[in-house]
């Protein structure tokens, strides 16, 4: 895990009280300083979770494609996280 942001609350129809936690985070894969990174939205829950950055982690991704005004955009959803000891 790299970084993480702080929660912020954001609109939400699917939760009852009309809002939804969410953060983002940056994880890198194993192998280094070069492999590649994620910048991952977490939502709910699992967005008022702090993780140490340097901590080797394992995250379940949801990615996921939407269209806006005629442009293609890829969203990455962690799903769960855990911090592997």
């Amino acid at each position: 895990m790299i970084a993480q942001s702080d929660p912020v609350y954001v609109q939400s129809k699917k939760n009852e009280n009309g809002q939804l936690a969410k953060c983002y985070i940056r994880l890198r894969e194993l192998g280094g300083d070069y492999e590649d990174e994620y910048q991952c939205a977490m939502l709910g829950a699992l967005a008022l979770r702090k993780f140490t950055p340097g901590k080797t982690v394992a995250a379940s991704l949801r990615f996921t494609t939407h269209e806006n005004n005629g442009n293609w955009y890829q969203d990455i959803t962690a799903n769960e996280i855990v911090e592997v000891n």
